[in-house]
């Protein structure tokens, strides 16, 4: 199925799988969505694949991705994580991932939810985009604010790879068979209109 990755995951069964089953699949669900957004922060400057593989212990290092924990480590719980080889020990993403964290339960109170915050931008519905493109007006929109706001690592490149993951901004070519199983036809004239 990773025909629209092309070499991107030919050959590495854990990128396949996450393409084949996971990414661009339209997600409005909290926790998924922060998940999500804590992993592809952490990727910035990195492979996905490293992510990947190192999933399953951000899960338990990072409680399980409960932003309300997060927004609440101290620096204890920082030093803790800087000793954990199962994850990315940069003292920089970590301290960002915090400070995100905090942003993230701001974003909650003022939409409602984080996924509200997101989706509000493309009034609930992805739009295709060419999946050669790195970032796009809408990229460049939600990273805007979000710095504004205070969050790390939330450069333009981060969050269309984000919106990609979460399927708000949705890249799989017609010819890949999730293009099919999602009905993505029915998104083709789905457009972004700046706020």
């Amino acid at each position: 199925m990773n025909e629209c990755w092309g070499s991107y995951g030919s050959g590495n069964a854990m990128l396949e799988k996450y393409h084949d089953e996971e990414w661009g699949i339209p997600v409005h669900e909290e926790k998924k969505l922060y998940e999500m957004f804590l992993l592809e922060l952490f990727q910035a400057g990195l492979s996905w694949s490293i992510i990947l593989s190192k999933r399953e212990n951000f899960r338990k290092a990072f409680d399980h991705f409960n932003v309300k924990k997060i927004a609440a480590y101290d620096e204890e719980k920082i030093q803790q994580l800087l000793k954990d080889p199962g994850i990315i020990r940069s003292r920089r993403k970590i301290e960002g991932a915090v400070i995100n964290a905090r942003i993230v339960l701001s974003l909650q109170k003022e939409y409602g939810s984080f996924a509200e915050y997101l989706w509000h931008y493309t009034d609930g519905k992805p739009i295709i985009e060419d999946s050669r493109v790195t970032s796009n007006a809408l990229s460049d929109d939600i990273s805007k604010d979000l710095k504004k706001r205070g969050m790390k690592f939330a450069g333009t490149v981060t969050i269309y790879s984000f919106l990609q993951a979460v399927g708000i901004i949705y890249c799989h070519t017609k010819k890949c068979p999730c293009y099919r199983r999602d009905h993505a036809s029915r998104w083709i004239k789905n457009t972004y209109q700046p706020k």
